[in-house]
C-alpha cells in the first residue's frame, strides 16, 4: 500500500502498519533489531490461518509466515478498531488477531500472561521490515515446510527460544505488558470478538498445508 509508511529505527522512533485495505492501522514504538525477535514459522497451523483468511499470498513459496515478535505496550492502534476480530483454530489454541475488513492477518498472542505479540511483517511497508527490524533470526517447525525442511529448522530451535525467553522477561519486568493491545487489564479477557473453529473446520485446512499439500494452494 503507497500510503503506509515506516520509519525511525532509533529510540523514540515508531514504524507504522497497516491492513490490506487501509481501513486498520497502528505503530510499533522504537523499532529496532535488538528489542524485537523475528522468525519464519512454517507450522501447519500458521499455514492453515493464512488459508482460512484467504490470505495465503502472504506465505513465502514454502509456506512460511514471517513473524516479527514484539512488547505489547509498544503496539498501539490508531484506527479502525471496529475491524479487529480474533480467531482460534483450537479452543486451546494462540489467539490469532485480523482486520475482518479485509482479511488481513495482523498478529498472534499466547494471552495476557506472556507478553508478546508476534506481527506479520507483511503488514509493514515493502522492504521496510528489514530495516527496521533485521532479518529473519532463522526459521522454527520446517518439517510443515512445502517440500520439506531446510537444514536446521525442524522443531524450536533453542538459539531462537533463548532469544525470545530473554525478551519477553524483559518486558515483564519492565511493565511492557500493559496497556496491552489486544486484552483488558482489568478483567483480562479480550477486547474483540473470538471465533473458535469448528473441529471440521480445522481439518478441512490440513490438505492445504505442508509438507506436501494434498491440492493446489489457492492464493489471493
Amino acid at each position: 500500500m503507497s500510503e503506509r509508511h515506516a520509519f525511525g529505527g532509533a529510540v523514540g522512533s515508531f514504524a507504522l502498519f497497516g491492513c490490506r485495505c487501509g481501513s486498520l492501522r497502528g505503530r510499533v514504538a522504537s523499532p529496532a533489531p535488538r528489542a524485537v525477535n523475528r522468525v519464519t514459522c512454517f507450522c501447519d497451523d500458521c499455514q492453515a490461518y493464512a488459508h482460512h483468511l484467504r490470505r495465503a499470498d502472504l506465505l513465502d513459496a514454502r509456506g512460511g509466515s514471517d513473524i516479527v515478535q514484539v512488547a505489547p505496550a509498544s503496539l498501539t492502534f490508531l484506527q479502525g478498531h471496529e475491524h479487529i476480530a480474533g480467531l482460534r483454530l483450537t479452543p486451546k489454541g494462540l489467539h490469532r488477531w485480523y482486520a475482518r475488513c479485509c482479511n488481513t492477518p495482523m498478529g498472534n498472542t499466547l494471552g495476557f500472561a506472556i507478553p508478546f505479540v508476534g506481527l506479520m511483517a507483511s503488514i509493514f511497508d515493502g522492504a521496510e521490515a528489514d530495516r527496521l527490524f533485521g532479518k529473519p533470526r532463522g526459521a522454527i517447525l520446517g518439517q510443515f515446510a512445502i517440500g520439506g525442511a531446510a537444514p536446521g529448522t525442524k522443531g524450536i530451535s533453542l538459539s531462537l527460544m533463548g532469544q525470545a525467553i530473554v525478551l519477553v522477561l524483559g518486558w515483564k519486568l519492565r511493565g511492557q505488558t500493559w496497556p496491552h493491545p489486544f486484552f483488558d487489564r482489568a478483567t483480562k479477557d479480550p477486547i474483540y470478538p473470538i471465533t473458535v473453529l469448528a473441529a471440521g473446520e480445522r481439518e478441512r485446512l490440513r490438505p492445504l498445508c505442508g509438507p506436501k499439500p494434498a491440492v493446489n494452494r489457492p492464493f489471493g
